[in-house]
């Protein structure tokens, strides 16, 4: 997709708020049919704009209370490619990112306390061969949680 016109931006500014709501609710705001709205969807996550919908689950009830930010300092920082499928294997680790900076990787996962938090940093990250050292921030609040700002005025 080479470009999103005001139309696209209004309704991305819409949907990324409330992925539920009905198209012709979006279509009376923006002023056009449920037709354009759904095919102008469509094309967004044809072209990879819009790359998912879904819930989001309370991690507090699933029993996991601890939000913990991890910085992963690799022996190179080529073995990336290898550590990051590792990553992928602990079902706790829900973002990883490759980063510039004094680590080489950063981690969250969520934990069911702190003894959970130990014993998936002593016994599965700290053991993924490559992995140095880490540190770890835990979170004791979440203060903003939102979507990615959508400029409705940009052309």
């Amino acid at each position: 997709m080479d470009k999103l016109d005001k139309l696209d931006r209004q309704i991305l500014s819409i949907i990324s708020k409330n992925a539920r709501v009905p198209f012709k609710d979006v279509a009376g705001e923006c002023g056009v049919s449920r037709a354009a709205i759904h095919q102008r969807v469509q094309r967004m996550i044809d072209a990879n704009v819009i790359t998912g919908s879904g819930y989001h689950v309370n991690p507090k009830c699933l029993g996991l209370n601890t939000c913990t930010y991890i910085g992963v300092k690799l022996e190179k920082g080529s073995m990336y490619k290898d550590v990051a499928p590792e990553f992928e294997k602990i079902p706790e680790i829900v973002e990883c990112h490759f980063t510039t900076g004094p680590y080489t990787m950063l981690i969250k996962l969520y934990a069911t306390d702190n003894e959970h938090l130990m014993a998936l940093l002593n016994s599965r990250i700290q053991e993924i061969p490559g992995v140095m050292s880490t540190e770890t921030l835990i979170s004791l609040r979440q203060s903003v949680k939102r979507e990615i700002p959508i400029i409705v005025d940009k052309e």
